[in-house]
């Protein structure tokens, strides 16, 4: 067994889009591993939370799904559950009806410190949120916008959380 240090290259392209490198196979340690931790720590997702997805669709990011699964261990809970939850991924498009009665229904099961994922098409994108749109809509529902990142090829993240949890 060799003991040298394995190394990757990690980038992250303008669309979103991850691209990681290693020249070994993921053992469980190494690549994968890394990837998920990457994701994760983007959107503030740990082991053993509960995330659960409302508006789910087929254009919905199946790869960005999949990680969240890895890192929580569990299945994304549907809009139907019935529990408190800590992160909650809301899936809009512009044509999806009211966005402010969208995050205040994404507010019912969400635990004190929780966050809503508003996760809308990129600019370009059919069915594209425009920022002022999300800008106005938050604020009425209670929450305010702390981020927004890439969160995957096509779809834009925005972190909204209520103005108590304030982080």
């Amino acid at each position: 067994m060799g003991t040298g240090v394995a190394t990757i290259r990690l980038r992250l392209e303008p669309s979103g889009r991850v691209l990681l490198q290693t020249g070994l196979p993921d053992t469980g340690t190494g690549a994968l591993t890394l990837l998920q931790q990457v994701v994760a720590e983007r959107l503030g997702i740990k082991p053993e939370m509960v995330v659960q997805e409302i508006g789910w669709d087929d254009d919905c990011d199946d790869e960005l799904r999949d990680l969240i699964v890895a890192r929580t261990g569990s299945e994304l809970v549907d809009e139907d559950y019935d529990d408190v939850v800590d992160t909650v991924l809301l899936w809009w498009r512009d044509d999806d009806g009211d966005l402010v009665d969208a995050l205040v229904d994404a507010l019912i099961s969400l635990g004190d410190g929780g966050v809503v994922w508003l996760l809308t098409p990129k600019a370009g994108r059919p069915g594209h949120v425009e920022p002022g749109d999300i800008g106005d809509a938050a604020p009425t529902a209670g929450l305010h916008q702390t981020s927004s990142i890439s969160a995957a090829p096509d779809w834009s993240g925005t972190r909204l959380v209520t103005r108590k949890s304030g982080r």
